[in-house]
């Protein structure tokens, strides 16, 4: 009689660690009241590098988990330096926006070139202007050696939740800096549907040279000691640079 000897052999799966190290927080989705749909939310870098030329690919499904179509768009800080983190909105209208129930999230990124982190955010506050307006206004600095072109300020504003409420992206008037100039800026929050979700943000400021610092701080309690249950009326501001708009055919 012969006898088979049984041998457990483990089998071992090697994955790459480097989506576990890039992932998306805070997102959610929302409908303005021109019946848009926004997806928005953070990619945290929690690599020990630099990432760039960073894609979300956003997958879209109905109620019965149908799937949609798939979206693209990117992140609005261009290059993410480690420990830091980028907003995305996806902005879909047309039939499809009224489709959606759910979605999934995929990104594809590069490792990036390390920048020196020298465009600063030297002062930020959130307030209403003369006609009530929310606003983030500031001033932003370069505190590096040669001119800082293309100067980006991006805003990301939360909910009570903690997640993303609304983003913004704006260029500064001039759209540079000279070594150890300093700039005005104005952000409007645009979205009049989840302006009075706001009660926390972040911003910072990058270049085609430069990286931002780390994000200018600025706690939800501030804000809250300072205008506590306030209705904010929102209007547009033409200077406002809405990216990564999405026509959706009016077919699936």
């Amino acid at each position: 009689m012969i006898k088979y000897l049984l041998f457990s052999v483990p089998i071992l799966f090697v994955f790459s660690n480097a989506w576990a190290d890039v992932s998306i927080y805070n997102d959610q989705q929302y409908i303005e009241d021109d019946q848009t749909l926004h997806i928005v939310g953070e990619i945290q870098n929690d690599l020990n590098v630099p990432i760039s030329q960073i894609d979300v690919h956003i997958t879209l499904y109905t109620t019965e988990n149908k799937e949609i179509d798939t979206f693209t768009t990117s992140s609005l800080v261009n290059t993410i330096m480690p420990g830091m983190k980028g907003p995305f909105d996806l902005v879909i209208f047309g039939n499809k926006a009224k489709l959606v129930d759910s979605y999934s999230v995929d990104l594809d990124y590069q490792f990036g070139t390390p920048k020196s982190q020298v465009i600063e955010i030297t002062s930020s506050q959130l307030e209403r202007d003369d006609f009530d307006n929310l606003v983030i206004t500031g001033t932003v600095a370069n505190k590096g050696e040669i001119t800082a072109n293309t100067i980006s300020i991006v805003a990301t504003m939360y909910d009570r939740d903690g997640k993303v409420a609304s983003v913004s992206r704006i260029l500064t008037e001039p759209d540079y800096l000279r070594s150890t100039d300093e700039a005005f800026f104005l952000v409007s929050v645009t979205d009049k549907t989840r302006a009075d979700e706001v009660v926390d943000y972040s911003i910072l400021a990058e270049s085609e040279e430069y990286a931002p610092v780390p994000e200018f701080p600025l706690g939800s309690m501030i804000l809250l000691a300072s205008s506590v249950m306030v209705y904010v009326v929102i209007t547009r501001y033409s200077r406002l640079v809405i990216t990564n708009l999405v026509p959706a055919s009016d077919s699936i």
